[in-house]
């Protein structure tokens, strides 16, 4: 690995390591899912923050791709995340992101997410999501 791969690596680390620190937000946690959920597409990782029909989702698409791995030699598509809207009611909160898309050598697109969260025993977990 040259320099400029080691440096870009210790970059990346740095920077998850610092998005674990707000998982213990509502916001926080609902973007520590959406980072390892749609931006790393590191499935098993985002199930540690999710419980009821958001854990089921997850299990349903851990079930279905078994057998693809998802490697640092995968081509993924480049994911960016903005917070249009946060809602809250009966002590759940709801954020709406905008994800842009954008596969390599492809255009780009655009999907709406709205993200559930509510306070576990375990903290803040993300209860379901839906794409829209």
């Amino acid at each position: 690995m040259t320099r400029r791969g080691v440096l870009c690596a210790a970059l990346l680390l740095a920077c998850v390591g610092c998005k674990r620190d707000g998982d213990a937000t509502p916001r926080g946690v609902a973007e520590v899912f959406l980072d390892w959920h749609y931006v790393e597409i590191d499935l098993p990782r985002s199930r540690e923050f999710t419980v009821g029909l958001a854990r089921s989702k997850v299990d349903e698409q851990i079930r279905l791709t078994s057998g693809f791995a998802i490697d640092a030699g995968t081509r993924k598509p480049r994911v960016y995340y903005k917070l249009l809207e946060r809602r809250e009611a009966g002590g759940r909160i709801a954020f709406v992101y905008r994800l842009t898309i954008r596969p390599e050598d492809a255009g780009e697109f655009s999907r709406r997410l709205l993200i559930r969260v509510r306070e576990e025993e375990s903290g803040w977990r993300v209860s379901n999501y839906v794409e829209y």
